[in-house]
């Protein structure tokens, strides 16, 4: 993984979190960003060489936790860090049975926090 791209797909209906996560992550040469607001239209168009994908759990087209399992059926191999601002335990547990790898908490402490959750998955 070291000298490759890092293959970065971010599923968030929030506009405002998908620009600055793209910003933020295209600055640095390692991770190629590809931002998605509807759920489904992630599912059916993501690239099997995606490596790490951020999703949002709450988003009114599909619920991130119910398309979590569909992902990891879809792509196996991949690593899922969920993003809420609605974090409960249930809701940590169903993610980690369906495949999450990692969870980060919304707001973000700093746009840095997320990459190096990327990197802590990774490396």
């Amino acid at each position: 993984m070291e000298n490759k791209q890092i293959n970065v797909v971010i599923i968030d209906d929030e506009r405002e979190i998908l620009s600055s996560l793209e910003r933020f992550l295209n600055r640095n040469d390692k991770y190629k960003v590809k931002c998605y607001e509807n759920p489904v239209t992630a599912l059916s168009s993501i690239a099997k060489d995606t490596d790490v994908i951020l999703l949002d759990v709450m988003m009114p087209q599909m619920n991130g936790l119910d398309l979590l399992p569909k992902l990891k059926e879809k792509l196996p191999e991949v690593k899922i860090i969920i993003m809420t601002a609605y974090s409960t335990l249930d809701t940590v547990i169903n993610a980690h049975r369906n495949g999450a790898t990692d969870y980060i908490m919304k707001p973000f402490p700093s746009l840095a926090d997320v990459s190096k959750k990327i990197d802590s998955i990774l490396y």
